[in-house]
């Protein structure tokens, strides 16, 4: 049974619940209520005798107002407590706020311990690779209340990815490292149980890569670089599917000289040791000895004061063998057009009448204005050269639209504006890294450079809703939509290594923040417990 306030809960028309071993009865309006003492009965009919106990209830809190008369308050206000309500509440109605109070306040205790959980993890990652700050959100959970009647209510936290804030960006001395500059991951796969391409694909920021036994790009928590592999011959990719990339370790196969690119510019009176500007016919090259296709050894002497150096170049065979090609230029001819002739050191070697140079071609011609008219092709046709007994495949020179002239030249040299060939030897793997725009380039000791992969930019719809896995990678989820393969272009620079996006500073404000919620979410506990206590003091 109820012995506080609910025991006065108002059961009809001026009647009252009494408390045990005492009677509320109706009382006339205005009626003092007697001392206290024994109750007796009224002698007449229809009039109560009065409740002492609840004169001196009404005579410490209301007044003296009769029990079933409302509180007499000014104003308009319908939210005034009277008289009659409050015989209504119960100990449990007292109760009810302070408990809501309690319930809030230890929600706010737990969204508090979980922005600090987010807190801590980012400060404890604030030096890894790729990593992706958590940032705690909260959100206000109002209950189900009447109108004017509806409270503060209470809290709910929940985790707020960061994935699309860029990280700071510092330079790496490892040429594996990679870094996106913008949105966007790369796509790896677990390196446990990878042999059978049955992990699946995940999606990271971390880029610090490196090769593994294997041969493949691993990065510091064990992910596998995916991307595209790059035809060496033709530049391009060699498919569209991403594959796990790995890096051989084969030789580099010698690849054979086809094409020499020779530009240069003769001059119009070449300055040998015969030479004399004011002997006409002396700077060329003439005699029978001179005019064949080779030139023996015992007049390579006149030759070399008759011709003017052509520089040299290496080119290779078939199987990687270096041939040197040596030039010499000697002008045959000025009528009706000046006329030039090409050798080659054939043997070095040779002695007595044995062919040392080698003649290419005595139809290289010019015009008054020093323009090439002979070859018409730019290029003369592709010919074998044999140094020393190592033969070269098919190699033609290619002097190219204008790339020859014959213009005064004071020094009367040959004066070469471009020199290459387009063979190499066998090299070994040198050095591997990632260049500007995500491709993979290794080098070798023969000085090749060679692309081999190409590394794409994954992105997504909506890449705040992915999916946290170990190691800094994210899963796709129905919420972050398809991935896209974007071309990398500017956004990836190799040499480089994303950090952690997290300011410490910053976390270490809003752990103060957080610290001082939690203390005031205590204090509101300890007052809800001060409270509650009050009410229950009541009764006694």
């Amino acid at each position: 049974m109820n012995t506080g306030i609910a025991a006065y809960r108002e059961q009809g028309p001026g009647e009252a619940k009494a408390l045990p071993r005492a009677s509320a009865r109706r009382l006339a309006p205005g009626n003092p209520c007697r001392p206290a003492g024994k109750l007796r009965l009224s002698r007449k009919r229809g009039r109560p005798e009065r409740n002492q106990k609840l004169c001196n209830f009404k005579s410490r809190n209301l007044g003296m107002n009769p029990a079933r008369e409302p509180m007499r308050r000014a104003g308009p206000d319908p939210f005034l407590l009277r008289v009659a309500d409050l015989k209504r509440l119960s100990i449990e109605d007292f109760e009810m706020g302070i408990f809501g109070a309690m319930t809030t306040a230890v929600a706010g205790l737990s969204a508090q311990s979980f922005a600090l959980e987010a807190i801590s993890g980012n400060i404890a990652n604030s030096r890894t690779p790729g990593f992706r700050r958590v940032d705690a959100g909260f959100a206000t959970l109002v209950g189900d209340d009447p109108e004017r009647r509806t409270g503060a209510g209470s809290v709910q936290a929940y985790a707020r990815a960061s994935t699309d804030i860029q990280g700071d960006s510092v330079a790496s001395d490892a040429g594996t490292h990679i870094a996106i500059n913008g949105a966007g991951f790369f796509p790896v796969r677990q390196q446990v149980g990878f042999a059978g391409a049955q992990a699946s694909r995940l999606y990271t920021r971390r880029g610090d890569f490196d090769l593994d036994a294997g041969g493949f790009l691993v990065n510091g928590a064990g992910h596998v670089l995916e991307g595209f592999s790059i035809d060496p011959a033709t530049g391009a990719s060699a498919g569209s599917a991403l594959q796990p990339l790995r890096v051989s370790n084969d030789t580099l196969p010698a690849r054979a000289t086809t094409s020499i690119e020779y530009r240069a510019n003769l001059p119009r009176f070449p300055m040998t040791a015969g030479a004399d500007p004011l002997v006409p016919g002396s700077e060329l090259l003439a005699g029978a000895a001179l005019s064949g296709a080779t030139i023996a050894a015992d007049d390579e002497a006149a030759f070399l004061d008759r011709t003017i150096a052509g520089q040299s170049i290496t080119v290779y065979n078939a199987v990687g063998t270096a041939v040197d090609l040596q030039f010499r230029w000697g002008k045959t001819g000025t009528a009706p057009a000046d006329r030039w002739s090409l050798f080659y050191l054939s043997d070095p070697a040779a002695t007595g009448a044995a062919p040392r140079w080698t003649r290419v071609t005595d139809e290289v011609r010019f015009d008054s204005n020093g323009r090439m008219t002979n070859p018409a092709g730019a290029g003369l046709p592709a010919a074998v050269f044999a140094v020393a007994g190592a033969a070269t495949g098919p190699i033609s020179l290619q002097f190219g639209a204008g790339g020859l002239t014959q213009f005064d030249d004071r020094v009367g040299m040959l004066r070469i504006n471009q020199l290459n060939q387009n063979g190499y030897g066998i090299g070994v793997r040198t050095g591997l890294s990632f260049e500007q725009g995500g491709q993979l380039v290794a080098r070798y000791s023969n000085g090749q450079v060679q692309a081999i992969a190409q590394v794409p930019v994954i992105v997504f719809p909506a890449s705040t809703a992915l999916r946290r896995v170990d190691g800094g990678a994210f899963e796709q989820t129905l919420e972050s939509g398809q991935p896209v393969s974007v071309e990398a272009s500017q956004l990836v620079a190799g040499g480089t290594l994303e950090m952690a996006n997290v300011d410490i500073a910053d976390e270490f404000s809003k752990m103060i923040v957080t610290q001082q919620a939690y203390s005031a979410n205590t204090r509101i506990i300890t007052t809800a417990q001060q409270m509650l206590q009050d009410v229950m003091n009541i009764v006694r």
